[in-house]
């Protein structure tokens, strides 16, 4: 007997269609995957299982969990099941986790409510040691952990009443590939010790490709294809199935890159921050997020950066663009120092530009875009008389209409956001432009798509870039050169093909070994 029987499932909101005859199985034990771009369903599906639908929701179909049909039961019985019969992983934990609240409170927090023949206290230290956290004190709290331990806070809380399935709902997008690898192996292990089903669900074909047994591919709402993943990865039969192969084992061609004197240069940075005393006549700790880092970007050239969470990529990011000061060393853009006398060089800094991870969260939604991207004009020592005439080139370079520059950013979709922060970066030319993370949250195909549209602008505007990113597939994709950075230092840099082909470095083998990668047969 199945543990989850999904039978033409269908859902719509206040009359719009969701779902439409969705059916999916999970037996007990079994990793199915459930994959397909933004807006396909697949987390609505997920919702559908738990009954956690938006007010004004219609189904039809039958949802038979461990027995019982979740659609046809009452709303306590539903807070009986959820936590208990089913849990679920989400994609942030920082937002799924309460910040005032230790971990073990939170993770025995769930025992209370469904076991509580059980000691919570004990039972939340067990599951917490279960799920790689026993070194840590449940006394702490989320914001004094890395991104990995409190995505594995997140699995303790949805295992801890050991719950015959687990939905994980993009658990990995905002992970490096170390840490993501490692969450990947134990969620399998928990689904394979306990004879526990799990239901994951990602935009990346390339997570699955080791980890399922069976995949489903979901497309407006309805599912595509299905079928066991070795053959659904040799022979995918449904041209939308096969347009997410080629998007996730998408390649671009960067126009040749003349050789240029160096526009930025990095020498011996070092980046300290202070640590609170350890006791009260101790001297004060420090600990060094950037140590004693140099590289040179030429004019025109496009370099990445990689390395875990922790490594100082971020650090190093905000003293470059001038946002955080460094306690030794030099940077220069153009010859010109971004620190002059202990301050940042307001002349330097306007000729850079970020384009950030969440395009979303970096839009103030209640202005309009003409507005948002013209932002970079406050830089200038006189804004220009063109400017309507400069909104619009910015618009056309990344692929919108000038007509967009009156709408706001809710009415675009997050690809479409990307591009208009992409807009922003370019409209007062700048020298320098920092990608950080900026296409880890967009699905394959619009990450493909972001790609091409870099590679068009780099023929433009012969565009030179940092392109920060814990994506392996899309940085050797991206960039000519590239640097691994390992607890503040940079421990491999050289052309980034070989580095992948050949890395000298024992951490740079690390990561790449780490990396997901989709079969090649997938792509044909």
């Amino acid at each position: 007997m199945s543990l989850l029987e999904i039978t033409n499932l269908s859902l719509s909101i206040r009359d719009t269609a969701i779902l439409s005859d969705v059916s999916l199985r999970i037996d007990p034990g079994e990793v199915v995957a459930v994959t397909g771009e933004s807006g396909s369903g697949k987390s609505m599906t997920a919702l559908a299982i738990m009954q956690l639908l938006p007010e004004g929701s219609k189904t039809t179909g039958a949802v038979v969990l461990d027995g019982q049909d979740v659609t046809q039961l009452s709303e306590a019985h539903l807070c009986r099941l959820r936590g208990d019969v089913v849990g679920m992983v989400f994609q942030e934990p920082m937002t799924a986790l309460n910040p005032v609240q230790a971990i073990g409170a939170q993770v025995a927090e769930t025992v209370r409510l469904h076991r509580k023949d059980l000691d919570a206290t004990a039972r939340a230290q067990e599951v917490l040691e279960r799920v790689g956290l026993g070194g840590v004190s449940p006394n702490r709290y989320p914001h004094e952990l890395s991104g990995g331990q409190r995505q594995r806070v997140v699995i303790a809380i949805a295992i801890a009443c050991g719950p015959k399935l687990l939905i994980a709902d993009e658990p990995t997008t905002a992970l490096d590939v170390t840490t993501q690898a490692q969450i990947l192996d134990l969620l399998v292990q928990l689904a394979r010790e306990d004879e526990m089903g799990l239901l994951m669900i990602t935009h990346d074909l390339a997570v699955v490709a080791q980890m399922a047994g069976r995949i489903t591919v979901m497309q407006h709402g309805r599912v595509v294809e299905a079928g066991d993943t070795p053959a659904l990865l040799s022979a995918p039969q449904h041209p939308y199935t096969k347009a997410l192969f080629a998007a996730s084992n998408h390649q671009v061609t960067l126009p040749p890159v003349a050789e240029q004197a160096p526009l930025l240069r990095v020498q011996g940075v070092v980046r300290e921050y202070p640590l609170p005393r350890a006791k009260l006549f101790d001297d004060p700790l420090v600990v060094r997020a950037v140590d004693h880092v140099g590289f040179d970007i030429p004019r025109g050239g496009r370099v990445g950066l990689v390395g875990e969470s922790g490594c100082g990529k971020s650090t190093l990011t905000r003293a470059i663009l001038g946002l955080d000061p460094i306690q030794a060393g030099n940077i220069q853009l153009d010859g010109m120092p971004v620190f002059q006398d202990g301050a940042p060089n307001l002349a330097v800094r306007r000729k850079m530009q970020v384009v950030f991870q969440d395009p979303y969260g970096s839009f103030n939604p209640r202005h309009r875009v003409g507005r948002l991207i013209s932002e970079p004009f406050h830089l200038l020592p006189k804004p220009p008389k063109d400017r309507d005439a400069r909104i619009a080139e910015a618009l056309i370079a990344v692929g919108l209409s000038p007509d967009d520059a009156t709408k706001y950013p809710h009415q675009f979709s997050g690809g479409q956001r990307q591009r208009l922060a992409i807009a922003r970066a370019l409209i007062i030319r700048p020298e320098l432009i920092v990608f950080d993370e900026a296409v880890s949250a967009l699905d394959v195909s619009v990450r493909a798509q972001i790609l091409d549209l870099i590679a068009d602008l780099c023929a433009q505007y012969n565009l030179t870039y940092l392109f920060i990113s814990h994506d392996l597939s899309v940085v050797r994709s991206i960039t000519d050169q590239v640097m691994v950075m390992q607890r503040g230092k940079i421990v491999e840099k050289g052309m980034t093909e070989d580095v992948f082909t050949n890395p000298q470095h024992a951490y740079t083998r690390t990561l790449i070994d780490a990396a997901p990668e989709l079969p090649k047969t997938g792509a044909a």
